[in-house]
């Protein structure tokens, strides 16, 4: 019983790196149809499911006392993979899907997980980051580019797809997760006003914009996250 409740957050954390493999392969395909949906929507869902897993198996190792040096490791590669490769594979691939993109652009994209590779590393050595974080996370990261993925292929949004649009965003994301820039976390120690100004305005401004938008809400609520954290100390 023992081995089984040390190795359920390991389970969970496989099943993020999964889910990230699985995103991978679909962004390879992003304007295919695959029954209702399209790649990159099944992408998107996929990287979903990882960022669920890599929720779930820290809150079941806090549950369970189930703590190991192999499940931190485990937890960074699997962030990489969920969080840095699949959402660079569905942007190189989009970018790739329209015609009037420059041979040279799609290739930035791999910008986005070396800087997700620093910054993770960097996270796994930095004491400083216990109720904030240096840097933006990289599961924000993949939330970002699910909103630009859904802007780029749900309409008429050809300014998103822009050369120099797209080239400041992947630039200016990246840099930020390496960036000294203090993040709040949004870890509720109680839930006064007061003491949560910020997470009450992005939580409440996400949703809102989350029913309204969709998928293509997660674009805007990812600056909002870096101009709300960049309007004061990380609490």
């Amino acid at each position: 019983m023992n081995i089984i409740r040390r190795n359920i957050p390991n389970t969970l954390t496989c099943l993020n790196i999964l889910s990230g493999c699985i995103a991978v392969v679909f962004a390879f395909h992003p304007a295919e149809m695959f029954g209702q949906w399209a790649g990159w929507q099944w992408a998107c869902m996929a990287i979903g499911i990882a960022a669920v897993a890599d929720f779930s198996d820290g809150f079941m190792a806090r549950l369970l006392h189930a703590y190991s040096d192999l499940g931190k490791e485990l937890d960074s590669l699997s962030d990489l993979v969920s969080f840095g490769v699949a959402p660079a594979m569905l942007v190189m691939n989009i970018l790739g899907h329209n015609p009037s993109t420059p041979a040279w652009l799609p290739w930035i994209a791999l910008f986005i997980p070396v800087c997700g590779a620093l910054r993770l590393a960097r996270f796994n050595i930095d004491t400083r980051q216990t109720d904030g974080f240096i840097g933006l996370p990289i599961p924000a990261n993949a939330i970002f580019w699910i909103g630009w993925a859904a802007l780029a292929m749900g309409g008429d949004m050809s300014w998103i797809v822009n050369t120099w649009v797209v080239l400041a965003c992947i630039v200016l994301e990246a840099l930020s997760m390496i960036s000294n820039i203090r993040f709040i976390s949004l870890k509720f120690h109680n839930y006064k006003w007061k003491e949560n100004e910020r997470r009450w305005i992005l939580l409440l401004a996400s949703l809102l914009m989350i029913i309204f938008w969709g998928l293509a809400a997660f674009w805007p609520v990812i600056c909002i996250y870096l101009l709300i954290s960049l309007a004061g100390k990380s609490k």
